[in-house]
């Protein structure tokens, strides 16, 4: 029909925002809303629920993807062999279940022919720009919205009066003073009190682990064995990496293990204090790379550390779908290839511990690695291994020394003999040249 609207596909959580986002698009951009809700293993009061919200919030009509197995699968699997943290300290939460739920919003678009797809993120945080990159790179021809960034909305007590006005359901408890986002990896809490980094977190703001001093007073240990570098057996019950999961979030959790408290740089350009719970997540990336330590070849080892910082700044920038993390991902799975073994992890009191691993393409040798009676190492090479190993650096040194070089390491004031400052007695004519104008220019 020549009158029939143009419809738009709205990633929807249930919240306020998104609640608000449904009936905004279809006054402000005359569109029809086909929600979208995703599991990816955060709290919900249940998805059926939602859905009805969505429906009742105007939608035409509301999609419920349980998306829990292809995330543990396909992407939290990714981030395990890619050891993911960035900045080195974030395991990745939020970052990780964006380009997920942007794949279904795509098929949803593809499916009822959407021209658009809307989502709720503001124009301050990273989750826009990784929803927006994941759904260009995907369809490069679907138009996106973004109605936090354009409507007059500015507080939430505005947002509330708007939906009542507009018949929408709004939240009849007090909202928590943090922002919470959530999935099987673990928990992303800020705002509130945490905004100032002098505050210590207070004890409300966690649920996943217990407080440290509360836990358990006896340590627990967990054995994980691994092939192929997925964990597939927790204390000799094999179960899915999904399993494995949610068992490892609540042994975890269980004694305080698995807080993060950090300054974060966003992408936005922003520095955000960040409190974050990952309990299994962080376990598993623990148990991960003590397996690497002992399988890995030391040159592979060694370039992966810095393959991982890329891999992980590349998705928290939303690139989830790019050539660049295609191209690393390749990398990533030649090196899982003969990862198999067994880890055994200690918890107690908020920590983590690998206490022993073993594997059948362990790279240690107890021979070479000894030094009792049973030393198999050969000695007399080290005394070779050394002068061609510091041979480039003694060319240098000798070179430097003999041209009088102005650096910090033969500083004229610290030398003692020929090399003093003011004599040059045993310096190259060159050499004496190269001092005379580097005193010119300190001078």
């Amino acid at each position: 029909m020549a009158d029939q609207k143009e419809k738009a596909v709205l990633a929807y959580s249930g919240g306020l925002d998104t609640s608000c986002c449904i009936k905004w698009l279809q006054e402000n951009k005359g569109v029809d809303v086909i929600a979208v809700v995703g599991d990816v293993g955060q709290e919900h009061e249940g998805l059926e629920k939602i859905k009805q919200k969505a429906l009742k919030s105007g939608a035409l009509d509301c999609l419920v993807v349980d998306m829990r197995e292809t995330f543990a699968k396909e992407y939290l699997a990714k981030a395990l062999a890619a050891n993911a943290m960035y900045e080195n300290k974030y395991p990745l939460v939020s970052a990780l279940s964006r380009p997920l739920i942007s794949k279904h919003l795509v098929d949803a678009a593809h499916k009822f022919g959407a021209k658009y797809i809307a989502h709720g993120c503001t124009g301050k945080g990273n989750d826009q720009v990784r929803f927006e990159s994941s759904i260009t790179m995907l369809d490069p021809d679907i138009e996106i919205l973004a109605p936090v960034r354009e409507w007059e909305l500015k507080t939430r007590p505005e947002e509330m009066e708007w939906a009542q006005a507009h018949g929408i359901e709004v939240p009849t408890t007090k909202k928590s003073p943090y922002s919470i986002d959530d999935n099987l990896w673990g928990r992303a809490i800020e705002c509130g009190v945490l905004e100032d980094p002098w505050t210590e977190p207070p004890a409300d703001i966690y649920t996943m682990t217990s407080d440290p001093m509360q836990a358990p007073d006896q340590p627990e240990y967990v054995e994980l064995t691994f092939a192929r570098g997925l964990p597939y057996m927790i204390n000799g019950d094999q179960k899915s990496f999904l399993g494995i999961i949610y068992a490892l979030n609540e042994i975890a959790g269980k004694h305080g293990y698995g807080r993060i408290d950090m300054i974060e740089n966003r992408l936005v350009g922003v520095k955000s204090r960040e409190c974050y719970e990952v309990p299994a997540g962080l376990a598993l990336i623990q148990a991960h790379k003590a397996l690497e330590d002992l399988v890995l070849e030391r040159e592979v080892l060694h370039y992966k550390l810095g393959m991982e910082q890329a891999w992980a700044t590349a998705v928290y920038n939303g690139q989830w779908f790019s050539p660049l993390k295609e191209a690393i991902d390749a990398f990533m799975a030649s090196t899982q290839r003969c990862l198999s073994g067994t880890v055994r992890l200690k918890f107690y009191k908020g920590s983590c511990t690998v206490v022993g691993r073993k594997s059948a393409y362990s790279l240690y040798d107890y021979a070479l690695a000894t030094y009792d009676k049973d030393d198999a190492f050969d000695h007399t090479a080290a005394k070779g291994f050394i002068k061609l190993q510091t041979l480039s650096g003694k060319t240098w040194a000798s070179n430097r020394r003999q041209e009088g070089a102005p650096a910090e390491l033969f500083d004229a004031e610290k030398q003692q003999g020929p090399l003093k400052k003011g004599k040059y007695e045993d310096v190259t004519p060159l050499g004496k040249q190269v001092v005379a104008e580097a005193e010119a220019v300190l001078a």
